[in-house]
């Protein structure tokens, strides 16, 4: 229908002088001056064709619409590359939604229910409402509740992330909203290839069964893992055999008693650290057991720290079972010890182990005690330097307050300051004399009674002070030049120390070696020279060494490399002798063959050398620990030589001569090893410092 006006008004509303229109002025819809007319089938093309008639529009491409005009400053190819964006992050929305509707959280809510489903990521909550909001970045869709920053991890996030963070990694236009989220869907992603890495690692315990170990259950997993697995694993990671053993624990338990960590784990709401927390603590149980635990904390598992995680799982444990955890604590407690271990600044830690916690308690009552008697007696440091410092005091015997906070300002006969009362760290009365404190310039460095029953190798040039190169001391690694200096010259005031002299060629392999021999009366110096000449080192403060190497008269043996006099220029300490020989490195002249199986004390030595460590892939047990080990067995005709004999633990021993797998001893001293896999790895002599 049309509405058609009889009467040829141009008015709009309104009377032409400009006045308001009444209902007088013009028909209105419904008065009898109106009239409805049908339409025709073409009347559209009748009004157009009289519409052209009276006037011709131009082309219309040349109008600009004013509703989609491009906006102030930007011209028609802006515009065109505007759209093309726009229409790409439209496309990203979609994506996003896409992928969180079909990745979705099913498998997770069943397993961990929909409060830990809601999680962001490993220790983050996630939002569980969706704001309102346009997407203004790539990095949108990882803003609070948007799809990305709900979504599990998976490697199609891990796609997304790759392109929202842009070629040069810096995520241009995201705001710190977006940023976070991205990094809690970063962590997701990680902990869901960390998860996809541990069910390969399952895979692998199910090819290589302990013998006799039938597979059970759904997971259809052995009960055992062969023993040799770990450092198989450990050869192709480039890890140790323990850490290896770690990944074949976590991924087994994970199979077989830990459905909800493992649904977790591979979402990314569990890092790999909490999900070994809750395996280690839920291995003592049964699977029924362990699944009733891990329940108990999974819902929250995501949001807590791994200290809180370690706490709130071993509360679930003793209420799920009470009895086996005591068990478990028994147990554990026959393996207490004491370690040490390397820091990464190059000091050194020690700890001990499951030692019984009313002990320890007492214990660190005992050294905050004394670590206040020591601020009292006005020691500088805080409260954590002084701990460390009553620690040390304790365990050696030793009391670091300076002589002028004791009661008489004097220190006993034994040097340790006191009145003879018991008021030493140890509480020593009259009569109980303990080592005396260290003074001097190697206070609080070296601990008195220091001797070198350890190995420590320093670069001569260190040595001699021509240089400044970082040494190694087994047990501990690297240390600098200045520890390494002071500890030798502790080590020159002990009698019972031993010296050697290794050789190397570039790359710090061991090409010659020599261990002193007291030097002959006849060829000591004089005690007080210090300065002879042509001999590097020097004059010291007395009491201090002043090493110096320089040759002997006497030729070394027959194709060695020479004889060389040691001089530590402690007082009352004798010169040494050093006469070097070579280590085989391309060929072997069998000069150090033994008839036996046994390799005796210096073709034992002259290995352990070579390969400072055992030559297992991966292992650092000290060769001063391990077994003098015939690569081709001495009963089946083997030399006990160097070009047949290697340092080898008890365990890489067994290793070796499991037959799936095959060692072989190179004539340059390289130990090539092929897994039952096919896999080589070659373990190269030691590096020493150069």
């Amino acid at each position: 229908m049309s509405e058609s006006s009889d009467h040829g008004s141009s008015g709009r509303g309104e009377d032409p002088s400009g006045g308001p229109a009444v209902p007088g002025d013009r028909p209105w819809l419904g008065s009898p001056d109106w009239t409805l007319v049908p339409q025709s089938p073409d009347w559209d093309e009748a009004w157009l064709a009289a519409r052209a008639d009276d006037e011709y529009p131009g082309d219309l491409e040349s109008y600009e619409d004013p509703d989609n005009a491009p906006p102030p400053g930007m011209d028609d190819d802006q515009l065109v590359a505007l759209i093309a964006e726009a229409r790409e992050v439209t496309a990203e929305q979609a994506r996003a939604a896409e992928l969180a509707a079909r990745l979705g959280h099913t498998a997770v809510l069943a397993a961990i229910g929909a409060e830990g489903a809601g999680r962001r990521g490993p220790g983050m909550p996630g939002s569980a409402q969706t704001y309102p909001g346009e997407y203004a970045s790539r990095a949108a869709g990882f803003a609070s509740g948007k799809p990305l920053d709900l979504a599990p991890g998976c490697a199609a996030l891990a796609s997304f992330l790759e392109d929202t963070a842009g070629d040069d990694d810096r995520y241009g236009g995201a705001s710190d909203d977006e940023l976070l989220g991205v990094i809690c869907a970063w962590d997701r992603a990680e902990a869901n290839a960390s998860a996809r890495k541990h069910a390969a690692v399952a895979e692998l315990t199910r090819r290589r069964p302990a013998p006799g170990c039938a597979v059970a259950g759904p997971a259809r997993m052995p009960e055992g893992v062969d023993e040799f697995t770990g450092r198989e694993l450990g050869a192709v990671l480039g890890v140790s055999a323990r850490d290896a053993g770690e990944m074949l624990y976590l991924a087994w338990y994970l199979e077989v008693n830990l459905p909800g960590t493992k649904a977790a784990f591979r979402a990314g709401i569990l890092s790999r650290d909490k999900a070994a927390v809750i395996a280690h603590a839920t291995a003592l149980l049964d699977p029924d057991e362990a699944r009733a635990a891990e329940a108990m904390v999974l819902d929250r598992a995501g949001s807590l720290t791994p200290g809180a995680l370690k706490a709130a799982i071993g509360r679930a444990v003793m209420e799920v079972n009470p009895e086996k955890a005591r068990k478990r604590r028994e147990q554990m407690a026959r393996r207490t010890r004491v370690e040490r271990w390397a820091e990464d600044s190059g000091n050194a830690g020690l700890a001990g182990r499951e030692l019984p916690p009313a002990q320890v308690l007492a214990a660190d009552q005992r050294v905050t005690a004394w670590a206040k008697q020591l601020r009292k007696a006005g020691l500088d440091g805080d409260m954590d330097q002084l701990r460390a410092r009553a620690f040390m005091d304790l365990l050696l015997g030793t009391d670091s307050r300076p002589l002028a906070s004791t009661p008489d300002g004097t220190r006993r006969q034994d040097g340790t300051g006191g009145t003879g009362r018991g008021d030493g760290p140890d509480g020593c009365g009259p009569g109980e004399p303990r080592d005396p404190a260290p003074t001097g310039p190697l206070s609080g460095v070296i601990p008195p009674g220091f001797a070198g029953r350890v190995t420590l190798t320093i670069p001569a040039a260190t040595l001699l002070g021509l240089a400044d190169r970082p040494g190694e001391m087994a047990g501990i690694g690297p240390i600098d030049p200045d520890l390494a200096r002071d500890l030798a010259g502790a080590a020159a005031r002990s009698p019972r120390s031993t010296w050697c002299l290794t050789v190397t060629d570039r790359q710090g392999h061991a090409i010659g070696h020599g261990c002193a021999r007291p030097a002959p009366a006849a060829g000591r110096r004089h005690r007080g020279t210090r300065d002879t000449p042509g001999g590097p080192g020097g004059p010291g403060p007395p009491g201090r060494a002043s090493f110096t190497l320089t040759l002997a008269d006497q030729p070394g043996p027959p194709g060695g490399y020479r004889t060389w006099r040691f001089v530590t220029g402690i007082p009352g300490q004798r010169d040494w002798l050093l006469q070097v020989g070579p280590i085989p490195t391309d060929g072997c002249d069998h000069r150090h063959e033994a008839n036996s199986h046994d390799p005796g004390v210096m073709l034992r030595h002259l290995a352990q050398v070579r390969h400072a460590t055992c030559t297992g892939p991966g292992c650092r047990r000290p060769s001063s620990r391990c077994d003098f080990e015939h690569n081709i067995p001495y009963e089946t005709g083997g030399r006990t030589c160097m070009c047949n004999g290697n340092p080898k633990c008890r365990f890489d021993h067994r290793v070796k001569q499991d037959p799936r797998w095959h060692v072989e001893q190179l004539e340059n001293g390289d130990v090539r090893w092929t897994t039952p896999s096919g896999r080589q790895y070659v373990t190269e002599p030691t590096r020493y410092p150069i």
